[in-house]
């Protein structure tokens, strides 16, 4: 299956005039990069957001959340939202701009 073009625009739109934005095909979707560190992406239907491994825990208590595994193993710090927890324009904004603060934790790469 390939990944869902439409959240991606969507995506695309909260994160236009974002300094430091690079899109990138990866993962069989696409991800989006802030200074060289992925903030969000788009897996097949779903948003991959990286929240870090300090509020993975209390992330994954939000419903419609669940891990990124896409080789049997969970990448902590990364969670999946599925469509229903993106169902609307602020709450995919509250996503990613999640995504978006702890990319702009790290060093720029």
């Amino acid at each position: 299956m390939a990944y869902d073009e439409v959240l991606a625009s969507r995506i695309q739109g909260v994160l236009d005039q974002q300094p430091g934005l690079v899109e990138k095909k990866m993962f069989g979707g696409v991800a989006f990069l802030i200074q060289g560190n992925m903030a969000v992406g788009v897996h097949k239907d779903m948003l991959m957001v990286r929240v870090g491994p300090d509020a993975y825990d209390e992330t994954m208590k939000y419903p419609n959340t669940r891990p990124f595994d896409l080789t049997g193993r969970a990448m902590k710090g990364w969670v999946l939202v599925e469509p229903d927890g993106i169902t609307s324009e602020s709450e995919l904004k509250e996503w990613v701009e999640a995504g978006v603060n702890f990319a702009l934790t790290l060093p720029p790469k």
